[in-house]
């Protein structure tokens, strides 16, 4: 009975009005942006409904398990949690259950980019490779590379050759606020040692954190649709829009490209280590028909299956379902309540959208959920500062689905670092904000106006999340 914090908010706020409202507004009428900012609001710390870790905010924050799931559900998230660690190894070899890696890869586990189940690490001096970033490949029309395939593979198992290298370099992009203060942006620029199809553009990705992803995929699609706008009807400058995969709603990944934690578990196994499931077959991983010694390496799958099972894969995604958001910290103090008033002000919410109750017919530890990713998890156009070169399939290159902030304020506690952004360039979450372009330049602009002291608060509020 664990799994009543969204019913119980809707008890506690409607009990005046249950006799007068039908559910449907009353959802609506709890689901409101706040107009009251003088305290926090109702469950707000439980942030990820009543599975919400409210026991440990240390580097380990992100890693423990939904406290709404039950002894025998408890079970499979570790073992699951076993499989998203494992380190995977070429074929053939002894331990038949975690051979099948590459020939080509990113990295040897899940874990390897998701960093504490956390947002993935800049390269450190001395790094072959570039750890938890992994590039896209597009051309013009936003198609692969027709030899290297989607996804840029930087490593390679013994006996043949990695893609190749990729180098960065920044260069300097200052921001100067209306009172003159100048902030010193750094744009990045990449090169590779790699043969690229001509005006095949490198796409730069960091893993993003894995909290409360459950959570997201048991928002209703109505819920995610009725946010979109992608005419920008209403005239407001936003027009985000759903990111279809087929007939689904794409909610995961960078550019919305997976409708379900299945499905990205399925494509992270197969782009990111070359590794077979039922969903994605091929053992060869992305290794196109032109990478013929990729393609007749030897594969873990002798018998024809996937190299991933369908079990393994199961208790992977339920892993990655069921890992608990981080309750909010000091949401009554004055500086974060004032940030949060001039977060919503900024006009911010109308992208990073505060609330959403999950289905009733959702998994048990996930239904009836009142949580706060302040994400409305659509594609949004943000201009060409942040763009990539190239559409990536059918997402504009400047289009970024919007990412849930909480869990933000831990970045710096759980990852040992402060970067944010798909590509690392922001150094800190002000660097971030200045960023944003396109739909959301009238937020960047509006918190760009308001007093250092002003600016300093809504930081806090988000350091809260």
């Amino acid at each position: 009975m664990r799994h009543l914090a969204f019913l119980g908010g809707l008890i506690v706020a409607g009990v005046a009005l249950a006799q007068a409202e039908t559910p449907a507004a009353r959802k609506a009428r709890i689901l409101a942006p706040t107009v009251d900012f003088t305290s926090p609001e109702p469950f707000e710390t439980l942030q990820g409904g009543s599975g919400t870790n409210t026991e440990r905010f240390d580097a380990n924050a992100f890693s423990l398990p939904s406290g709404a799931l039950s002894f025998a559900e408890r079970s499979d998230f570790f073992i699951g949690n076993g499989v998203f660690d494992r380190p995977w190894v070429p074929a053939p070899a002894s331990t038949l259950a975690s051979d099948g890696l590459g020939p080509l890869y990113n990295a040897r586990s899940c874990q390897g980019c998701h960093i504490k189940d956390g947002r993935g690490h800049p390269p450190e001096p001395g790094d072959i490779n570039l750890v938890s970033m992994i590039f896209a490949l597009s051309g013009p029309e936003g198609g692969p590379d027709p030899h290297l395939g989607h996804q840029f593979q930087d490593q390679a198992i013994a006996g043949y050759a990695s893609e190749g290298r990729v180098n960065v370099e920044y260069d300097p992009h200052p921001f100067t606020y209306p009172d003159g203060t100048e902030v010193a942006l750094r744009k990045p620029r990449y090169s590779t040692d790699a043969a690229l199809a001509p005006g095949v553009s490198l796409n730069p990705r960091i893993a993003p954190p894995m909290i409360g992803l459950g959570l997201v995929e048991a928002i209703a699609d109505a819920d995610l649709e009725q946010n979109a706008d992608p005419y920008d009807v209403d005239g407001d400058g936003i027009s985000g829009r759903i990111g279809y995969v087929g007939a689904a709603v794409g909610r995961f990944g960078w550019k919305a490209m997976a409708p379900s934690l299945r499905q990205q578990s399925a494509n992270a196994f197969f782009n990111d280590m070359g590794l077979s499931t039922g969903l994605r077959p091929d053992p060869w991983g992305d290794c196109t028909d032109q990478q013929t010694a990729c393609r007749t390496a030897p594969h873990g799958n002798p018998d024809g299956g996937a190299e991933i099972a369908d079990d393994l894969l199961d208790l992977v995604a339920f892993y990655s379902a069921h890992l608990a958001v981080q309750a909010r910290r000091d949401v009554g103090e004055r500086d974060v309540l004032r940030g949060k008033a001039l977060f919503y002000d900024a006009g911010c919410i109308a992208c990073h959208v505060p609330k959403f109750a999950t289905r009733s017919d959702a998994a048990p530890p996930l239904r009836n959920q009142l949580i706060w990713p302040y994400s409305d998890f659509l594609l949004h156009d943000l201009g060409p500062g942040l763009a990539d070169a190239h559409p990536t399939a059918a997402r504009l290159g400047s289009e970024w689905r919007t990412p849930p902030l909480w869990g933000i304020g831990m970045t710096q506690t759980v990852n040992g670092h402060s970067y944010f952004l798909h590509d690392w360039r922001a150094r800190s979450l002000e660097e971030a904000i200045l960023w944003h372009d396109g739909e959301a330049r009238a937020a960047r602009d509006a918190f760009a106006a308001l007093a250092a002291v002003e600016r300093a608060a809504l930081i806090t509020f988000l350091e809260s999340l």
